[in-house]
């Protein structure tokens, strides 16, 4: 398909997406579910790369829900959490 100078004409056909994905409020966990269920509907199409782009959608909207609703933590503070996590799934117990 051919791109062209002219504003395309909206159809039928998908665009990014072949599954209706509700828009949702930047800043809330609703945003972060959307942006993981665009990587899932780019999963179900085969196309990787558009995966990727979604899950870089998915950090930036954990770091929006963060400054919007715990503006004194960073995507930093979870990786922290998720290392402990790591470790305690590693040793077997949480003590």
């Amino acid at each position: 398909m051919a791109l062209d100078s002219e504003s395309p004409t909206p159809t039928d056909e998908p665009g990014y997406h072949i599954r209706p994905i509700e828009k949702r409020e930047v800043g809330t966990l609703g945003k972060i579910a959307e942006e993981v269920e665009e990587a899932l509907d780019a999963q179900e199409q085969g196309v990787e790369l558009m995966v990727l782009i979604e899950l870089a959608d998915i950090v930036g909207a954990i770091k929006h829900y963060l400054a919007a609703n715990h503006p004194e933590l960073s995507l930093s503070d979870l990786e922290k959490m998720a290392d402990v996590t790591a470790r305690a799934f590693r040793a077997g117990r949480r003590i």
